[in-house]
């Protein structure tokens, strides 16, 4: 190192030098590590610098790559919903009609449908089963069976219908039908236990005391004149001429005055002329309980039956022995109506409901 004083650059300025030894010894140090500093903060920099610039260049590349791939991805959607456009349109297309030809195989279906359940419904009338022909008929005969009852008030009609009706059921051997043959035997032991009026019988009867009425004795009728006994016995050749005129004047005297037990005030009032009207009201008492016998009106009937025994035992003489035939014959009607009920099936009619129900 010389000691001459000389002058150095650094970074473009002058430094003059020193003259004395020790300041040139001084300054020279720290001259030079300025300078190492000022060059590693300029390659400090300079490195930042190229970092910098390849960062730069990298994240333009990158943005050059994205860019793109936007244009290709729009490019791609632009193509897509070109396609989707098209898409929706022949779906839109496709989708009126399937709705058109939805709608035709809709009203088809009805039509189809319709002629199911009318062919079915034809095929159900023209083909009954024979069970259900077999119950029909059996209703319909016990019901004709019963019309005839109530005309004839005679259970033989409902009867024989039972009867008919339980042999058919036995043929056709269908064992779900014996419920329907377990109630006709019980309405047959019910009609055979059950009383039911004999009507011409009560006819009968009733006409032969309207054919009495006319012979009956009132109660406060004059009794008929007789003979004594003694009398009547001996042929009227032997009868003395004293004695028969003595029998004459003793019957007429006697017919004079007449003692009679009459328990009915208005049995008393009765004059002679208004006995025909008397027996013409208790036959047309008769008449009524005969016509309301053969209308089947028990209750009318039994009133005027009734009604006549009542007439008869007011007006009439008890001790007679027409009256007594004619009461008696009353009595036996009223009894035989108390007796009157037509028989009932109800039981089987349910059960031929029920089985024609198929339940």
């Amino acid at each position: 190192m010389s000691s001459e004083p000389s002058s150095q650059s650094l970074a473009g300025n002058t430094v003059p030098a020193l003259d004395t030894p020790d300041a040139g010894a001084a300054t020279a140090v720290p001259a030079s590590a300025g300078v190492v500093v000022a060059r590693g903060t300029l390659y400090f920099f300079l490195v930042i610098c190229a970092l910098s610039l390849g960062a730069s260049f990298m994240l333009w590349q990158k943005l050059s790559n994205i860019q793109e791939q936007l244009a290709r991805q729009s490019a791609d959607a632009g193509t897509n919903a070109i396609e989707a456009r098209a898409l929706a349109r022949q779906a839109q297309e496709l989708a009126r009609e399937t709705a058109a030809r939805q709608a035709l195989t809709e009203t088809r279906l009805g039509e189809v449908a319709l002629q199911r359940s009318q062919l079915e419904e034809l095929i159900q009338g023209l083909s009954r089963s024979r069970d259900e022909n077999l119950l029909a008929d059996i209703e319909s005969a016990l019901r004709l069976a019963q019309q005839q009852v109530q005309l004839t008030s005679s259970a033989e009609p409902l009867l024989a219908a039972l009867r008919s009706a339980d042999q058919r059921l036995e043929r056709s051997g269908q064992p779900r039908l014996s419920r329907v043959r377990a109630a006709i035997a019980r309405d047959i032991d019910r009609i055979k236990v059950s009383s039911v009026s004999d009507v011409p019988g009560l006819l009968v009867k009733l006409d032969e005391v309207a054919r009495l009425v006319d012979e009956l004795p009132l109660a406060n009728a004059v009794a008929s004149g007789v003979l004594p006994a003694p009398a009547r016995k001996q042929p009227a050749a032997a009868v003395r001429w004293w004695e028969r005129a003595w029998n004459d004047i003793r019957e007429e005297a006697r017919n004079l005055v007449r003692v009679s037990r009459i328990d009915q005030p208005e049995a008393v009032l009765v004059a002679p002329d208004q006995a025909f009207f008397l027996r013409e009201n208790l036959k047309l008492k008769l008449l009524n309980a005969r016509l309301g016998l053969l209308a089947r009106q028990t209750d009318s009937a039994r009133a005027d039956v009734a009604a006549a025994a009542a007439a008869l035992r007011k007006y009439f003489d008890p001790g007679a022995r027409r009256t007594q035939a004619a009461a008696s014959l009353l009595q036996q009607v009223q009894s035989q109506l108390r007796a009157v009920e037509l028989p009932r099936i109800d039981e089987t009619l349910a059960a031929l409901v029920t089985a024609a129900a198929g339940r």
